[in-house]
C-alpha cells in the first residue's frame, strides 16, 4: 500500500501554527514512509473564505520546503483539489447515501435544523423528517421544496475503532449528532466533504485534531454505508498557549507569518513546532526537514498537550542563526540595515551580529546607535570592573582621538593593537582605553562588539566625529 495524506485547510486568514504542525506530521508521515503529500483546499464554508488566504497556503508550505506531490496548482489523478470545484461530486454521494439508508433528506426551516441541545437537559436536536418515507420525500424534492441532507444513525451500543495515537476508542451511539451533509445551497459540511475526498484521492493516513476524536464515528458510518475502508487515523493533542488556553487564530496568537516578521527563520519554526508532540527517542533537538524525513515515525507522538514555548523557539532560533553562512546572514540582515550612512561597514556589522542576535528582529535594537551615537550622561563612563570613570574617560579620549586621527590602517586588529599600545603608554589596563572610547562611540553600556569593531562598523570619519563631540561634553 502507497502511502498518501493529505493537507486540507481552509482558506480562512494566515497559517496557524497548530494548522502548520498537522501539515508537517503529514508530509513527514508520508516522506518517512516513500509516499505522496496531497495539498486540498476546503473552502466549503463560504462565510469564513478570505480573499488571497490559498495564496498564503502556498507560499508558507513552499517557504519551509513541504512541496506537495498533487494539489490544486500542480494537478494530479484525483483532481480538482478545491472543494467548491467539486461540487457535483458531493450531491451524487449524498443522494447515494440516502438511497443506502444513511442519510435522510430533512425539511425543517433553517432555524430548527442546527443542531441545538438544550442546555439544561443536554437533549439532543430529534430531526422529525428522519420517519418521513424516502418515496415522499423525494417527492418534495422534485416539487422544489427547500432541503439539507442529514446523516441517519440507526445503530445502538458503542463504536469502536483504532487510532495510531490513542489506541482503541469507543464512543457511545447515542453520543452522536445527526449532523448535515449537504447543505441547502448544495455545498457539504466538512463531516461529509472529507469523506468523500478521503476515499476518491486514496488517502492512507489522517491527522487532526484530537477533537475530532468523538465525531470519527460518524465518519466510520458513511465509510461502512458506502463500503470503503476508512483510513488510518492520527489524532494529536492541541498546541497550547498555557495550561489552560489553546493557542487560537481568533485570539490574536502568532501565526507562521507572524514569527517570520518577528524574524524566526522558518527552518526553524518547523524544527520547533516538530517537537511539540512528537519526540525523537534521543537528546537531538535539532533536525532538519530531510533529518525529520529519515527519523520520523507516528508511533512516538505524544497523547499530552504541548505548551508552545516562545523562549525555547527563541533559543533553538539562534542556533539556526548562527549555523547560517556568513553571506547568507548577511542577506537577511540587510533590511534592517535601511536607512544607514552609507559610511557603514554592513558586512562588519553582520559578521558581528551574527553571534549575538536570536532572531533577526533583535538586529533592529543592537544596531540603533550605528544610525547616531546614543545621548548619555556621563555617568555611563563609570564601571567598577574596568576602574573607569568620567574622569579616566576625560584624560584618556584626546589620547585615543589622536591616536586614532593618525591611523591609516583601519582594520579591527591593526586598531585593536594601536589602542593596546597607546595603553601601555600611558601606564593604564586595555579596559580604561577601550571602554571609555565604546561608550564615546554608542552611548550604550552593552553593545554587540567592542570599541574597535564599532569603530571598523561605522567608519574613520564618523569614529572622529563622535570623539570629538564625546570629549566637549566631558570639558
Amino acid at each position: 500500500m502507497k502511502i498518501r495524506t493529505r493537507f486540507a485547510p481552509s482558506p480562512t486568514g494566515y497559517m496557524h501554527i497548530g494548522n502548520l504542525r498537522t501539515a508537517l506530521y503529514e508530509y513527514l508521515i508520508a516522506k518517512a514512509n516513500g509516499g505522496d503529500f496531497i495539498l486540498r483546499i476546503e473552502d466549503t464554508d463560504q462565510k469564513r473564505y478570505v480573499e488571497g488566504a490559498t495564496d498564503i497556503i502556498y507560499a508558507t508550505l513552499k517557504t519551509v520546503g513541504m512541496n506537495w506531490d498533487e494539489g490544486p496548482d500542480i494537478g494530479g489523478n484525483y483532481g480538482p483539489y478545491i472543494q467548491s470545484e467539486r461540487r457535483n461530486i458531493y450531491a451524487e454521494y449524498a443522494h447515494k447515501l440516502v438511497e443506502l439508508g444513511g442519510a435522510h433528506y430533512c425539511f425543517c426551516a433553517k432555524n430548527d435544523t442546527e443542531e441545538e441541545k438544550d442546555e439544561t437537559l443536554n437533549i439532543k436536536f430529534k430531526d422529525p423528517c428522519k420517519h418521513i418515507p424516502l418515496a415522499e420525500a423525494k417527492k418534495r424534492v422534485a416539487a422544489g421544496e427547500p432541503y439539507v441532507i442529514r446523516q441517519t444513525i440507526n445503530k445502538t451500543g458503542k463504536s469502536k475503532y483504532h487510532d495510531e495515537v490513542y489506541g482503541d476508542i469507543e464512543i457511545d451511539y447515542d453520543e452522536l449528532d445527526e449532523g448535515v451533509l449537504l447543505k441547502s445551497d448544495g455545498l457539504p459540511t466538512y463531516n461529509f466533504a472529507n469523506v468523500v475526498d478521503d476515499h476518491l484521492m486514496q488517502i492512507t493516513h489522517v491527522v487532526r485534531g484530537n477533537e475530532y476524536i468523538s465525531s470519527t464515528p460518524k465518519y466510520n458510518l458513511i465509510y461502512e454505508d458506502f463500503g470503503w475502508e476508512h483510513p488510518f487515523y492520527v489524532h494529536v493533542p492541541p498546541v497550547m498557549k498555557d495550561a489552560q488556553h489553546k493557542l487560537s487564530k481568533r485570539n490574536g496568537d502568532a501565526s507562521f507569518q507572524d514569527l517570520v516578521k518577528k524574524g524566526y527563520l522558518p527552518e526553524a519554526i518547523i524544527n520547533y513546532i516538530a517537537l511539540l508532540g512528537w519526540n525523537p527517542g534521543t537528546e537531538q533537538e535539532i533536525f532538519s526537514l530531510d533529518e525529520l524525513k529519515q527519523c520520523f515515525a507516528v508511533e512516538r507522538l505524544n497523547r499530552s498537550p504541548a505548551i508552545f514555548d516562545i523562549t525555547k523557539l527563541t533559543w533553538m532560533n539562534g542556533c539556526y542563526i548562527r549555523a547560517l553562512s556568513e553571506e547568507k546572514f548577511h542577506e537577511l540582515a540587510l533590511p534592517y540595515y535601511e536607512g544607514m550612512s552609507p559610511s557603514v561597514n554592513l558586512k562588519v556589522l553582520s559578521k558581528t551580529l551574527q553571534p549575538r542576535v536570536e532572531t533577526l528582529q533583535d538586529i533592529t535594537e543592537q544596531t540603533d546607535f550605528i544610525r547616531s551615537v546614543l545621548p548619555f550622561g556621563v555617568e555611563l563612563y563609570s564601571n567598577k570592573k574596568m576602574k573607569t570613570d568620567a574622569e579616566v574617560a576625560k584624560s584618556v579620549l584626546p589620547k585615543v582621538l589622536e591616536a586614532l586621527s593618525s591611523q591609516e590602517d583601519w582594520s579591527n586588529e591593526a586598531l585593536f593593537a594601536s589602542l593596546k599600545h597607546l595603553a601601555e603608554e600611558l601606564g593604564v589596563k586595555n579596559g580604561q582605553v577601550l571602554y571609555p572610547l565604546r561608550i564615546a562611540l554608542s552611548g550604550k553600556e552593552t553593545t554587540p562588539g567592542g570599541a574597535t569593531e564599532i569603530a571598523v562598523i561605522i567608519g574613520k570619519t564618523e569614529t572622529l566625529k563622535r570623539l570629538q563631540d564625546a570629549i566637549k561634553k566631558l570639558s
